[in-house]
């Protein structure tokens, strides 16, 4: 048979043979081994303790805190902490995978971490804005700044997950 003797009919393929389906967000995270699960507790934990005690949200006699905690840092803290544990978590890896990168996730809680803390005690916000400024322009600021930190998390979550799926390119 030649080339110019084939039909559209001969190529034509459904189009229910060429859809893939692709597993959910939440079907990945199911597949998840208990290795992981407790990985992205323990992480969950650990990223709430660092960032509560260490902006003072959490008292203790090693840290103090000018200005008392917001009514939004609490679930922003917990927000965080939740994703940076399962973020954390898809560093655990099956040793046959490829290994990927993220930075997002990075940028996400430093953000988040400036966001909870206290205006007056951010060094590198009394230094630049002085305490009334800090106050007065950091201080409405630090919602935001927490908002766009967890949507960072989550876009660096989203990433490593879809990314668990992919295809890996192999070298020819």
């Amino acid at each position: 048979m030649r080339v110019n003797d084939i039909s559209v009919e001969t190529l034509a393929v459904p189009v229910a043979d060429l859809v893939v389906a692709q597993p959910t967000m939440w079907a990945r995270l199911q597949a998840w081994p208990r290795r992981r699960w407790i990985a992205a507790a323990a992480s969950a934990l650990a990223i709430v303790a660092v960032i509560g005690i260490s902006t003072a949200m959490v008292p203790t006699p090693i840290f103090g805190r000018a200005v008392p905690t917001t009514w939004w840092a609490w679930p922003m803290l917990a927000i965080t902490g939740i994703l940076g544990g399962l973020l954390t978590a898809t560093y655990v890896r099956d040793p046959a995978a490829p290994p990927r990168e993220s930075r997002y996730g990075l940028a996400g809680g430093l953000l988040s971490y400036f966001a909870v803390g206290c205006p007056v005690c951010n060094k590198l916000a009394l230094l630049a804005l002085g305490y009334t400024g800090a106050l007065q322009w950091f201080a409405p600021v630090q919602p935001f700044m927490g908002l766009i930190g967890i949507g960072l998390i989550g876009w660096a979550l989203w990433q490593r997950l879809a990314g668990e799926v992919a295809c890996p390119s192999t070298a020819s």
